[in-house]
């Protein structure tokens, strides 16, 4: 069913019925022999603004689940990436080209084929020619060997005529079997934000400070060379803080992340004199790296580097610093810190740590070799046992006293 409504100026809006309000999720499948390298489940719904003899119309609708992968999709090789076209209708076909980093891949480019001559989308329009609109894609993007997925409706504008929404995204590229990752990337759209209730109060008083971000979880976080052993062991809580610009508020802001476990995968590489633990929850990736000193027989983290793109965040941020020299440990021992460290990696970003243990080097039996202790643990120890001694020599100073005291009153008595 068709509805078309005009205003004034000559624009028109024509809903096509049963498309707009029925947008279905719709599965698709890139295969290169028996493999798959792209799969997609995937509701999208059209805006496209067109002439017509009329003056102007603006015709909405939905991707129909007849649409079909097209003869043009491929799994890539060399420079050509791998590439999803869906074809429907009469002649019109989505097309979403992919890149890869090694850690990340994205959707690199998304375009869209109209054609005007299909009256039955298009009606009464003064063009049959065929329209071509591209955008490049930044949002779109997931861990290697991961699911994209967001449930949440996300416009992506190809033109000032063109806007695509999507919703119930479900999307693989580069897999490496012919399922979808049950390890997913979730969109920041589908990531809860807890925010405090907004309260009434007078101009005059001055709003509460925020609440702190309790500690993070403790991560069990283990890489293992090419027979199964453990080469790095580490145990911790992490929680990272990010000064970035800020979508919604439009000003700079720093905020703070705790790294969640249960939603962390871990991978890295084993060596000497470096190795390093890659840490990714959904769009956050946290590289560190470990180096020995073959002179000292010492290691310490000489190097980390994020990536992170966060709800607020404006663009993806990255940064990195090659030249740390954070948890000096002696080679065959492990790392200790129950007390929270701040470890400043750039102006804006740092990482914070808590009850941390950490080997990366001549890991035996996979288990934690003896700990050294770090400096603030060290110092915090110190201090009760400075405070007992005090206590005791003062209490030993009263006793003395008293018994002196006393002995100098027997004295004063005389025999009758």
């Amino acid at each position: 069913m068709m509805v078309k409504r005009c205003y004034a100026a000559g624009v028109c809006w024509t809903l096509l019925m049963g498309f707009v309000f029925a947008a279905h999720a719709v599965s698709f499948e890139v295969t290169d022999g028996n493999s798959t390298c792209i799969k997609a489940e995937l509701s999208a719904n059209f805006s496209i603004s067109y002439n017509t003899t009329n003056g102007t119309s603006v015709v909405r609708f939905a991707l129909p689940s007849s649409a079909a992968v097209g003869s043009s999709s491929s799994c890539g090789a060399g420079d050509v990436p791998p590439e999803l076209v869906v074809s429907f209708g009469a002649g019109h076909a989505l097309a979403l080209v992919f890149s890869s980093d090694g850690s990340l891949y994205r959707v690199a480019n998304m375009s869209l084929q109209y054609n005007l001559s299909d009256t039955a989308t298009f009606p009464q329009s003064s063009s049959s020619r065929i329209v071509w609109v591209m955008t490049n894609v930044s949002e779109i993007s997931a861990r290697m060997n991961s699911t994209y997925r967001c449930q949440s409706s996300t416009s992506v504008s190809l033109s000032n005529e063109v806007n695509i929404t999507f919703s119930g995204v479900r999307m693989e590229a580069y897999m490496n079997g012919a399922n979808l990752s049950t390890n997913e990337s979730v969109c920041s759209a589908d990531q809860t934000v807890t925010t405090a209730a907004p309260t009434t109060s007078p101009r005059t008083t001055v709003a509460p400070p925020p609440v702190p971000l309790p500690a993070p979880e403790r991560g069990n976080y283990t890489i293992t060379n090419g027979n199964g052993t453990a080469c790095l062991l580490a145990l911790m809580g992490l929680q990272l803080n990010i000064t970035h610009h800020s979508k919604s508020l439009n000003k700079t802001i720093s905020e703070v992340m705790n790294l969640q476990p249960n939603r962390t995968t871990a991978s890295g590489s084993c060596g000497f004199p470096r190795t390093t633990l890659v840490l990714s929850e959904d769009l956050t990736n946290l590289t560190f790296t470990f180096t020995l000193n073959l002179t000292t027989q010492k290691f310490y983290l000489s190097a980390v580097n994020v990536s992170a793109f966060w709800l607020d965040m404006t663009e993806r941020f990255v940064e990195g610093n090659g030249s740390l020299n954070f948890l000096q440990c002696s080679v065959g021992r492990s790392y200790m810190c129950s007390a929270e460290q701040k470890l400043s990696v750039v102006p804006t970003f740092s990482i914070n740590t808590f009850r941390l243990q950490l080997q990366p080097f001549n890991v035996t039996a996979n288990g934690f070799a003896a700990a050294e202790d770090c400096r603030i643990d060290q110092e915090n120890m110190l201090i009760p046992i400075i405070v007992g001694a005090s206590l005791a020599g003062l209490v030993l100073i009263i006793l003395i006293a008293y018994l002196i005291g006393r002995k100098r009153t027997h004295a004063g008595y005389q025999t009758i």
